[in-house]
């Protein structure tokens, strides 16, 4: 017999759905939320997007990356095909490699609302050049609770970079 959570999903509009390709390009309106079960247990979500592509906006030329999201929740999560959607947009977007990153900051922390999110743009050599791009924002909270967030976030970057990820 199959179980199920109490997880609210009927807001969801892009999960077990077809859904179309974006055209318009990258939007807060492509990610989706769901309420966070757990709000006063900080945790930490990462999501990686090995296929990431774009265009450069000055030659057009594709531009590869794997971008990488990492954040503690707050009140909500980001649903994972909305996610893979929003990243969908950036194929014909043309922009800088520095401009894509911090703009997943910014989408991601306008439609979450973290504690804390980084992003990690891990761009592809072209021309002989790698660039990578950190981009992290921290909410607003008291003082005692944002030096637990900071003290998780930095055990965390430790722990992530003794696994190369």
């Amino acid at each position: 017999m199959t179980t199920r959570s109490t997880d609210q999903t009927e807001h969801l509009r892009a999960l077990g759905q077809k859904t179309p390709y974006p055209a318009a390009g990258p939007s807060t309106d492509l990610l989706e939320a769901f309420p966070n079960r757990f709000p006063d247990r900080p945790y930490i979500v990462s999501i990686a997007f090995p296929e990431f592509t774009s265009l450069c906006p000055v030659t057009g030329q594709p531009d590869f990356a794997t971008i990488v999201v990492e954040y503690i929740p707050d009140q909500f999560c980001v649903e994972s095909k909305s996610f893979k959607v929003y990243m969908f947009a950036f194929r014909d977007h043309q922009s800088f490699m520095e401009t894509i990153t911090n703009t997943i900051l910014d989408d991601m922390t306008t439609k979450l609302q973290p504690l804390w999110c980084r992003v990690k743009g891990l761009f592809t050599p072209r021309g002989g050049t790698q660039l990578h791009v950190f981009a992290e924002r921290f909410k607003e909270v008291e003082p005692a609770r944002a030096q637990a967030l900071r003290d998780m976030v930095s055990e965390w970057k430790r722990e992530n970079n003794r696994h190369g990820a």
